[in-house]
């Protein structure tokens, strides 16, 4: 799971709200130390009860008596703040909730978020892959028993080097029914989509990955020029063009003259102070760089607009304008609207042409003009 900071602004909002007991009760003279104390402690333990990571009460304590969901939260319920925190905004006691927070019905698709009880600095540390994995893989087989149909791989728990782009968990489970999709075709068209009509010629720089690697074929085919600042990505395209039309579009450039930039992550401070102004930078990453330059245009990482009638579903990529969605995850709930019965992970990737198109008629909407 990967942290979300609160900004300084909403430290000073609760700060304020918590204090409109301590103050009602000095003010109207009935202020205790032992009730001050007690509403203190209270506060103390029900915050870091949420923010644990671990749901130790048992679901049977609800099942016994149901009425107690209504006044009393859980770490569970409270990973809910933080993953649809634009629209749920219970602390303590869910019965507001329960009142005000419409349900979501897509059609017939019921929506889930699941957590992996990990930070962001631990995806990087390499004796935790494996322990990450196996929360990853526990997650699959588990919703395969609960007949679960799609599972999406949602930001740092698909990469090539923590698990193949997914495909690790398919080649040790063979016989599971439920499909994984990383997302990949839907972020590849809404990048192609970015792209302003009438550009003949981009640039990769940052790290390569497979959605930059099948980028760069797509646009040569289509006749644009694909620069590549990197000697072995080049190489590797080079490779995989041999035999298809557009590999004289493939060159590769040392030059920070081009005006349209598709980065990924690694982008560094250097690389952005030596672009033109006016410079088009267009992320296929999932976290966005960090801008440096004033005078270029940072376009947001892949995501659309969603349809007004898809209520309550966020995700933690808190740098997303409203109803502004992750391509990754939006691509989970069209294969599951469409059924469509396959995985999308490893080096594959589903129809590109295809996925924009479901996602446009199930009401996603593009941020930028449509390139194609």
């Amino acid at each position: 799971m990967i942290a979300v900071t609160h900004p300084f602004a909403e430290h000073i909002a609760y700060f304020a709200l918590f204090a409109i007991p301590l103050m009602s009760v000095v003010l109207s003279g009935t202020a205790s130390i032992a009730a001050m104390s007690g509403y203190i402690t209270y506060i103390d333990i029900m915050n870091n009860m949420g923010h644990c990571n671990f749901e130790f009460i048992p679901k049977s304590v609800f099942t016994i008596f149901p009425p107690l969901k209504y006044i009393i939260y859980t770490p569970s319920y409270h990973s809910l703040h933080h993953t649809q925190f634009r629209t749920n905004y219970s602390l303590f006691m869910p019965f507001y909730d329960y009142i005000y927070v419409e349900r979501n019905v897509f059609k017939c698709l019921k929506l889930q978020t699941w957590a992996i009880p990990k930070y962001m600095i631990q995806y990087h540390i390499d004796r935790q892959r494996k322990n990450i994995n196996g929360f990853i893989e526990e997650a699959i087989v588990d919703a395969d028993v609960k007949k679960v149909q799609v599972l999406s791989l949602g930001l740092l728990n698909q990469g090539e080097e923590l698990n193949r782009n997914g495909e690790l968990f398919i080649r040790r489970n063979p016989s599971v029914n439920v499909k994984l999709v990383d997302g990949s075709s839907l972020v590849i068209a809404v990048v192609l989509n970015n792209i302003p009509r009438g550009t003949t010629q981009v640039v990769f720089r940052g790290n390569f990955n497979k959605v930059a690697a099948y980028l760069a074929l797509t646009l040569c085919q289509k006749g644009i020029q694909v620069a590549i600042s990197r000697e072995d990505d080049h190489v590797m395209l080079k490779s995989k063009l041999k035999s298809t039309n557009g590999h004289d579009k493939l060159v590769i450039s040392k030059t920070y003259s081009q005006k349209t930039w598709l980065v990924g992550d690694g982008l560094s401070e250097e690389e952005q102070l030596k672009a033109s102004k006016g410079t088009l930078i267009i992320p296929y990453s999932q976290f966005p760089p960090k801008k440096v330059r004033k005078d270029c245009f940072y376009y947001t990482t892949p995501s659309m607009l969603a349809p007004k009638h898809l209520q309550n579903v966020d995700s933690c990529e808190n740098w997303l304008p409203r109803r502004v969605m992750s391509a990754w995850r939006i691509a989970g709930i069209v294969h599951g609207i469409e059924r469509w019965n396959v995985n999308e992970c490893g080096n594959e990737i589903f129809n590109i042409d295809k996925v924009w198109e479901a996602s446009l008629r199930h009401g996603f909407t593009p941020l930028m003009k449509s390139f194609t």
